[in-house]
This record gives C-alpha cells, sequence and structure tokens, in this order.
C-alpha cells in the first residue's frame, strides 16, 4: 500500500518550522554571539523529508532511481551554495588579513565538496588551529554534514531492500529496526564522544546520524499517531517555546551534540507531531501563515547568507560584536540577498529544464558550476603560495635581525623601510615545525608522543622540552642550537597542558593529569641532561601571571629524580593579534602595542616562592619580547607573534644566539 503524502501533508507547518529554526540560527549568531540548537532542527526535518521520500519511491516502484534523486539534489543544493562561496571568494581576497588566507582558501574548497565539517574537526584537534580567527564559511559545517547524509542514506535504505527481501520481512518494519539501531547506536557514540573531545565531536557527522535517523523515525510514525485537538495545541506551543529556550539556556557550542541535542530536536518532534490543529489556538496556525512559509522558502539562502554577512561586518567595522541596529542591519541585508538568490539562482534553475534531459544532466550540471569556484581557489592558493613561498627565513638576513637588535652594542646595517617578516600571507605557517617523522608513543600514555631531531652521531647533551605549546614553540630556537652542538632535543607537548601535577587551564581534566603523569615517568626513564618547560602561565593585561604550586611539585619529582630543569617565564598573551593588527592599521606600531607594566611586573612570580626545588634555574626573555616601555608586534622587523598568544618561529629563531648563551651560563656546560 502507497504511503500517505507525508511531505505534502506537513509542508506548510514544517516550512514555518524551517523558517523559525533558521531565524532562531541567525538571531542567536548576530545578536548573542550563541549557538541555538536550530541546526538540530534542520537535520531531522531533512531526516524526516527524505526517508519519506525513500519509502514513497520503494512503495511505488520497488527501489530507488538514484542519477535522477541525487541530479536533483545537485540542482537543488549547489547554485545558492556555489554562489555564495563565490561571491564569498572574492570578499575575502579585498577585506581580509592576509594571513587568514590560506586558512579561507582550505575552507572554501572543503565547504564547495560538502566535507567543511571535517576540516572543521581536523582543525579543532589541531591546538595551533583552533586559534584560527572564524572564517565565512564556518557555517558551511551544517551543510556538509547534510550533503554527506544525502548520499549515505539511500544507500542505506537500499541496504534495508535487500534485508527485507532476504529475511522475508516487511520493508517498513526492517527500515523502522534499521533506523532504531542506528539512532541508539549513533546517539551513544554522541554521547561518549562530546564527554570526550567535545570540539571534535560537534563536528564529526557520525555524531549527528542519530537526529537525522530520530526525523526518519518520526516519518515512520506519525501517521499513527492521532492526538486530540488540544493536545496538538499543548504540544506545538511547548515545543516552540522549549526551541527558542534552547540556546538560551545552553550553551549549545560546548555541550552539544551528545544527550543534551535531544531538547531542540525533542522540541521539533513535538511541533511536527502537533501538525495542524484544526485551531487558531495552535502554533501551526502561525507556522503555515503566508509570510512564515516565504521565509521558509528563502531559509536556505538566508543561512548561507548570515554568517559571511556577519563576519565581514565585524571585520569592516573592526569590531568583536554588534549592537541593535548593526544585528537589524545584518538581517536585512542577509534577507534582502536571500531573496535576490532565491529568485534569481534557486526557482529559475530549478523550474528549468537544466539538468534534466538525461540521468547525468544533473551531474554535468554540477560540475559547471563546482569546476569555476574549485579553479578560482586554487588560482588564489597559488597566488598566494607564491607569495609565501618566497620567505626563506631570517638566518643570516641582515634586514631582520629581530631579537638581536635588542642585545647590546647591536648595530643595524640592513635596508631601510624593511616589511617585516614572515610576510603575513606565510604568518599563519609560522610555528614550530617539530620532526614528526622521528616521534614514537610513550609505553606510559597512550597519548604521550615523544619527538627528537635527527643527529648523525652520538649526543653530547640531551634535553627534554615538555609541557604545552608554550613549551614547545621554544623547540624552534633549541633545533637551531642542537645543530651546532650536537645536542638531542626530545619534545613532548598537549595543548593547553602545561607541566604541572594538575590540570591548570581546565581543572579537573584527567586527561591532562594522566598525560602529565606519563611524561614525568617518561622524562625519569630518559634521564636527560636537562629539562626545558615554562615557568609562569596567563601573562595578560592586568598583572595576572603566576607560577602554580602544580609547576613546583613537578620539579620536585625532577629534583628527585637528579634531573635539572630549566623554566621560562612566559610571553605576554592579547585579547587580540598583534600582528593582524598591524597588517590592519597600515605598520602602524604604536596603535598595535601594549605598556609594559600592564602586562609584567618588575618581578617574576617565581621569586616570591620560598619553596623552589633546588634543581630548578630560571630565564626570563621579556626583555626580548617587550622595549622598555611597552611591548610592541614588531621588533627588529620581524612579527613577534603567530597569533594572540603563540611567538612566531622566526621570532623565536632570531632569539636562539641569546638562548644558546644563557642555557650554557646556567649549566655550566
Amino acid at each position: 500500500m502507497t504511503a500517505p503524502p507525508v511531505v505534502r501533508k506537513y509542508r506548510p507547518e514544517l516550512q514555518g518550522l524551517r523558517a523559525v529554526a533558521s531565524l532562531l540560527v541567525v538571531v542567536y549568531h548576530i545578536w548573542l554571539g550563541r549557538v541555538s540548537g536550530g541546526v538540530d532542527v534542520f537535520f531531522l526535518i531533512s531526516g524526516f523529508l527524505i526517508t519519506g521520500q525513500l519509502v514513497r519511491s520503494v512503495e511505488r516502484s520497488g527501489g530507488i532511481q538514484f542519477r535522477p534523486l541525487w541530479g536533483r539534489m545537485i540542482k537543488r543544493l549547489f547554485p545558492a551554495a556555489l554562489t555564495v562561496l563565490a561571491v564569498v571568494m572574492v570578499a575575502s581576497f579585498l577585506l581580509l588579513p592576509a594571513n587568514r588566507w590560506f586558512q579561507t582558501i582550505r575552507e572554501i574548497v572543503a565547504s564547495a565538496l560538502y566535507l567543511e565539517n571535517w576540516q572543521l574537526a581536523a582543525d579543532s584537534v589541531d591546538y595551533l588551529a583552533k586559534s584560527n580567527a572564524v572564517s565565512p564559511v564556518q557555517h558551511f559545517w551544517s551543510l556538509s554534514i547534510q550533503g554527506q547524509f544525502y548520499i549515505v542514506w539511500p544507500l542505506l535504505v537500499l541496504l534495508v531492500i535487500g534485508v527485507a527481501k532476504f529475511s522475508g520481512n516487511r520493508f517498513r518494519l526492517t527500515l523502522l529496526g534499521t533506523l532504531s539501531v542506528v539512532f541508539t547506536t549513533s546517539l551513544i557514540y554522541s554521547v561518549i564522544s562530546t564527554a570526550s573531545d567535545q570540539a571534535f565531536a560537534y563536528f564529526n557527522s557520525l555524531t549527528r546520524v542519530w537526529e537525522f535517523a530520530l526525523g526518519g523515525l518520526l516519518m515512520l510514525a506519525i501517521d499513527h499517531v492521532n492526538l486530540p485537538k488540544a493536545v496538538r495545541v499543548l504540544l506545538g506551543w511547548f515545543g516552540i517555546a522549549a526551541l527558542v529556550a534552547c540556546g538560551l539556556v545552553l550553551q549549545v557550542s560546548t555541550v552539544f551534540p551528545g544527550y543534551m541535542a535531544l531538547w531542540p530536536t525533542g522540541a521539533a518532534l513535538l511541533v511536527i507531531l502537533a501538525g495542524a490543529s484544526g485551531t487558531r489556538l495552535g502554533v501551526d496556525w502561525i507556522l503555515s501563515s503566508r509570510p512564515l512559509e516565504y521565509l521558509g522558502n528563502i531559509s536556505y539562502a538566508l543561512y548561507l547568507w548570515h554568517w559571511p554577512v556577519l563576519v565581514f561586518y565585524l571585520i569592516v567595522r573592526e569590531r568583536s560584536d554588534v549592537g541593535l541596529l548593526g544585528g537589524a542591519f545584518i538581517i536585512g541585508v542577509s534577507i534582502v540577498l536571500s531573496m535576490l538568490t532565491y529568485h534569481l539562482v534557486e526557482n529559475p534553475l530549478r523550474r528549468s529544464a537544466i539538468g534534466t534531459r538525461t540521468p547525468w544532466s544533473g551531474y554535468r550540471f554540477g560540475l559547471v558550476l563546482l569546476v569555476p569556484v574549485l579553479a578560482a581557489a586554487g588560482t588564489w592558493q597559488y597566488t598566494a603560495a607564491q607569495q609565501a613561498g618566497a620567505y626563506d627565513g631570517i638566518m643570516d638576513d641582515p634586514d631582520h635581525p629581530g631579537a638581536v637588535s635588542l642585545t647590546p652594542d647591536f648595530t643595524y646595517w640592513g635596508e631601510d623601510d624593511v616589511v617585516p617578516a614572515p610576510p603575513f600571507v606565510a604568518l599563519s605557517d609560522d610555528a614550530v615545525k617539530i620532526d614528526r617523522d622521528n616521534c614514537e608513543t610513550s609505553p606510559h600514555y597512550e597519548d604521550l608522543r615523544v619527538c627528537q631531531n635527527t643527529l648523525d652521531g652520538p649526543a653530547e647533551r640531551h634535553i627534554v622540552v615538555v609541557g604545552d605549546s608554550h613549551s614547545e614553540q621554544w623547540v624552534t630556537a633549541l633545533y637551531l642550537i642542537a645543530e651546532d652542538r650536537n645536542w638531542r632535543i626530545s619534545s613532548m607537548y598537549k595543548g593547553a597542558c602545561p607541566f604541572s601535577v594538575v590540570s591548570e587551564t581546565f581543572p579537573n581534566n584527567e586527561d591532562c593529569v594522566e598525560w602529565n603523569a606519563a611524561a614525568a615517568a617518561q622524562t625519569i626513564d630518559m634521564d636527560p641532561d636537562l629539562v626545558f618547560t615554562t615557568a609562569t602561565r596567563e601573562v595578560r593585561v592586568g598583572l595576572t601571571e603566576e607560577t602554580p604550586q602544580g609547576y613546583v611539585e613537578q620539579w620536585r619529582n625532577m629534583e628527585a629524580a637528579g634531573i635539572p630543569v630549566i623554566a621560562m617565564r612566559d610571553n605576554p598573551r592579547y585579547d587580540y593579534k598583534p600582528s593582524e593588527c598591524l597588517e590592519n592599521s597600515g605598520l602602524d606600531v604604536a596603535s598595535c602595542s601594549v605598556p609594559r607594566a600592564e602586562l609584567l611586573a618588575e618581578r617574576a612570580p617565581y621569586e616570591f616562592l620560598p619553596d623552589v626545588p633546588a634543581n630548578v634555574s630560571f630565564l626570563d626573555f621579556s626583555d626580548y619580547l617587550c622595549v622598555e616601555d611597552v611591548c610592541p608586534p614588531v621588533i627588529g622587523n620581524v612579527l613577534v607573534y603567530l597569533d594572540e598568544n603563540h611567538i612566531s618561529a622566526s621570532y623565536v629563531a632570531s632569539m636562539a644566539p641569546m638562548l644558546e648563551e644563557a642555557i650554557l651560563d646556567v649549566t655550566r656546560w
């Protein structure tokens, strides 16, 4: 028996619900700087609609026509998405700082290929990549998951068809059981993954599958639900109220997509179950209204446009948030662009015969749209790479002395009016380079990797660098010293986890505590000549610098093993990116500098500790990171900072001679 036309039956309410979800996403993003949970509603609706479409196809013809199915999806999704990507590419080239080009190009390509969620997931496990500025196409992560779903879901239903025929069970019953297993498995995985690594789980397609499956289960069950009118009214209003409240009550971006995502998806489920209440008291009367139905029609384009409009608005206005008028302007511009896209791009192409003449026409049409975007991105990538490739470092470059310019008796003999190094377009890649080909997993902990530099013969000395990225950044200079002195440099690094006996950055992070315990055990096993780590943390405006007691306890562990420690005073952290500020200000150093007295006290906090172990020596390179009165973004024609708190590899390299002298002085080697 052919299934009732579920999509047509619930279309007005679904369009209205889609419109409400879109408005929530836009308003929460723009005015509150939060995530609303509206994206999860999109996933549920997508699961509901495509499952209904596939079930009808199977029950009507006994199978699935894949080529026309995917061809129609390409025709529906590609035109608006690729139009936005093309416009964003041009705007990014004109408005974005050059140091953000490579990130933006990478994400535009990933978005065009519907892989943006995996690109962001990969960046989420790269600690330095976490400091990437928000890109104008970051919101394509959800569209990427939907695109992947549209490919996988018909294949899953095809598998169900085969299982049903083989087992002799009814197709709908087999599909119901399959979606129940998918829902349960994905939800359990989502809960576990969110608890262990929320940043990665947020963009992981597998942690979101249950939301689509829930929509599919709802589609299979909805025609068997017959609720009284009063119950429909209550469910509808309760669902809408819960959906609106979700983003206000929950910090969605930090707790999703685990079990908390049941809140917005459950709210949407209630609204769909309420359906047509038959009374003006029901929320469906509003959801099925012409204005909301129209907003539902342009909701796809609205979602595509609102985020880049917001990002570029903040860049042009040089602001970190928007006010009431600014938010209204962004929404107005986004709606106008959405209407133009809907009426001039989406609708004409959807109604045309383009991509429908043959089974492969849709795919050819998709390639015609996709190839120019990828070609433009590739051209931009090549041009930027050519600019970045011209930079081969500052070593022996008289134009870029860096920290050496602050040493006594220094005389500058380079050219005048030199552009700072590295070039802004190459800055994002100017991070510490560890010899990753020479890394091994420690037997003490599976998450602990020990990396070493390559030597021609036996090492004269062995230094272990351990801690977070603020310890690891000094490896650039240590590698240079090691080349001349034949030192073995072993590095153990975990982002946001400095060498302590507790988790300093994120309290009660057991993974960090276990990693540090394993790193201490591994260090003792290696019995190095020296341990190099950080002595302080949180050097910010307001003189917040501290030396935690957990550091001291870890140094004491090294003392018990007879291992000397050199602890480096940490570098300042800013609430902006000094190098990016310098680029945006037209190389106005003064406007991007901070008074030194606001960041660094004259005496470091470790000087006041009464119980510093005898094996610890301290180094303070603040005089190479700041001049007498200010901490500037550029010193000796070299950009000091990679981002808001990490020193650029070029500037660290310029400190190698002074670091070598300081280590030799402390150790008497």
